[in-house]
């Protein structure tokens, strides 16, 4: 692992270099919605930007650490704890493709929940995945969550290998709705660790 990686707190600043990130953890997910969210003008990315910026929300600036090589973002963790109890809402209110990771996330009340994990192409393969998933561990601790969670899709191998690799287990799955262009059929998997 290169000494370079340098971890912080994201900024307002770092909203476009998020934006990118969070789509390329959800595989296209984030483009996706945006795209439907998107006013006369707007790109997708210009959606996902202005969600970034956000001051309250899960995917805002706020629940982001980035990981810089050379003062470049190279990666991202996004988190933050899960309300316990967890209050699912009206599950058939939801898209159809929402509609299972709500569900799996009501799963793990009370955990620090890695909503994304995501570094840029260039950067892959060179424990970046593994420095973030410590830094995970740190902040669940400081925030007094007694686990961690994350959720990955059952065919997304690289991903599924990493988390089992640092001793996530598999707890819950539900049956994966793809969008048109998603990689992935199969399930959605709930993986958890014990934060201490």
């Amino acid at each position: 692992m290169p000494e370079a990686w340098q971890l912080r707190p994201a900024r307002k600043d770092d909203a476009e270099a998020l934006a990118r990130l969070i789509d390329i953890a959800g595989e296209g997910f984030g483009t996706h919605f945006w795209a439907q969210a998107a006013g006369p003008g707007e790109s997708a990315l210009d959606v996902g930007i202005r969600r970034a910026q956000r001051e309250e929300g899960g995917f805002s600036y706020r629940n982001a650490t980035v990981a810089e090589s050379g003062g470049r973002i190279a990666g991202l963790l996004l988190g933050y704890p899960l309300a316990d109890p967890y209050d699912a809402g009206d599950l058939a209110a939801l898209p159809d493709m929402v509609r299972p990771l709500v569900a799996l996330e009501a799963e793990a009340p009370g955990s620090w929940y890695i909503n994304a994990l995501a570094t840029f192409p260039e950067f892959r393969g060179k424990g970046l995945g593994s420095l973030l998933l410590s830094e995970a561990e740190q902040i669940a601790r400081e925030a007094r969550c007694k686990q961690l969670s994350i959720i990955v899709a059952d065919e997304n191998e690289g991903a599924k290998r990493l988390y089992l690799r640092t001793e996530y287990t598999v707890v819950a799955r539900r049956p994966l709705v793809a969008f048109p262009g998603f990689p992935h059929g199969g399930d959605w998997v709930l993986m958890t660790k014990p934060a201490a």
